[in-house]
């Protein structure tokens, strides 16, 4: 494979590790940042908390390896949300990519997206589809379609996210003027998209699948109890006050989302494969 640099835009990868994440789930990730057909010019890495002794290694191992790579530790953890905030302080570069610490770019997920933000920088996050595996990333489960253009996109905001997190590029300084990730568990990222629109930002989705993630019951079992119920109230609330959902709006999206989160985990699981991620957007 030949790799190239972007040669006008420059940009920075920012992505969080924790000390539950396995250091051969992490290998994957970042070898697939390094093997893109477009470099990044930077990869920032955060520990949120400590991580075991492997994973710590691994990942000082790469940052003497590659200069484009740091890594940046705390001691304490404090969520996604809250890291990623404090992460973009790190990021040197008008433009950021997220990346999951367990996660797969595809060799060319960059070039596409650096390729369309290069025709049209007016538009603030870039991001595409993704194929969705088990654990080991050997069999494919599922497809997460989103809307391609901004108008679409927005009005899906309404009862779904409209932006795979993990596979966006965005304006650093858009995110920062909308005000950044906040401490909002499960929605860190949908509630930063819902303060972008806002303000006016624009957003678009390449309709190719650029990654695959890792997924699986796991997952599914995560988003179901009274601990996330509480969290989708509060979630919902705050898009309500943003403006971005009517009443209507917001007494629906409880309604369905309570009742997925409060089902058993075999059936929350059925839906979320087949339901939630296989259907059509439109």
């Amino acid at each position: 494979m030949v790799r190239k640099r972007a040669n006008k835009i420059k940009f920075s990868v920012l992505m969080s590790v924790y000390k539950n994440d396995k250091p051969e789930y992490i290998k994957v990730a970042v070898d697939s940042l390094l093997n893109q057909t477009v470099l990044p010019s930077q990869i920032v890495i955060i520990e949120d908390g400590k991580v075991s002794n492997d994973l710590d290694n691994l990942l000082e191992n790469y940052a003497k390896e590659n200069k484009i790579i740091e890594i940046h530790k705390r001691e304490q953890n404090i969520g996604l949300g809250l890291t990623l905030n404090e992460g973009l302080n790190y990021c040197k570069y008008d433009y950021v990519a997220r990346m999951d610490a367990d996660d797969y770019s595809k060799p060319t997920r960059f070039e596409k997206e650096i390729g369309y933000i290069k025709k049209h920088p007016e538009v603030d996050v870039v991001g595409c589809l993704i194929e969705e595996y088990d654990e080991q990333l050997n069999n494919k489960l599922a497809t997460r379609t989103v809307p391609e253009k901004d108008e679409d996109i927005k009005k899906y905001m309404k009862k779904r996210n409209g932006i795979n997190h993990v596979t966006v590029i965005y304006k650093k300084d858009s995110v920062l003027k909308a005000g950044s990730y906040e401490d909002c568990p499960y929605f860190e990222d949908y509630y930063l998209w819902c303060k972008m629109i806002k303000k006016g930002c624009k957003f678009y989705n390449i309709q190719e699948e650029l990654m695959k993630i890792r997924a699986g019951f796991d997952m599914a079992k995560r988003r179901g109890g009274l601990s996330y119920s509480k969290h989708i109230i509060n979630f919902e609330k705050k898009i309500r006050s943003l403006g971005i959902i009517s009443r209507a709006d917001y007494i629906i999206n409880l309604a369905i989302r309570l009742t997925v989160a409060i089902m058993p985990n075999s059936l929350r699981t059925f839906l979320y494969k087949k339901q939630l991620r296989d259907d059509k957007y439109e």
